[in-house]
């Protein structure tokens, strides 16, 4: 029980931190935030927005929350139900790169 629990805050914290690392990547390349909003110029472009708002979705949704809350004065009931979205996308993304990880070493 203890086990599964650890291993799921360990997951999140993971899946968080490589979307704010992903998030804080693409501000740094484009000098732009990272937001939700599909290219469908090129298949390329589409194709790696889908990813980006995947994998920095944790980032992009904690971001807005907190400006929300700051700038447009929101209720706190809407920061914490952005953290709670955010959290379980950072618990799945999370498992996604630790099966990654772990075929990638099982590979080598």
């Amino acid at each position: 029980m203890y086990f599964e629990l650890i291993l799921a805050v360990y997951m999140g914290c993971a899946g968080f931190v490589a979307a704010g690392v992903l998030g804080s990547f693409y501000q740094l390349l484009t000098n732009t935030p990272p937001r939700f909003h599909l290219r469908l110029e090129t298949l390329v472009g589409t194709v790696s927005s889908c990813l980006m708002c995947a994998f920095a979705g944790p980032f992009i949704i904690m971001r807005n929350a907190i400006r929300g809350r700051r700038i447009e004065n929101r209720p706190i009931g809407w920061l914490v139900a952005s953290s709670t979205i955010a959290g379980m996308w950072s618990i799945c993304s999370g498992l996604v790169m630790m099966r990654f990880a772990v075929g990638f070493i099982h590979g080598i």
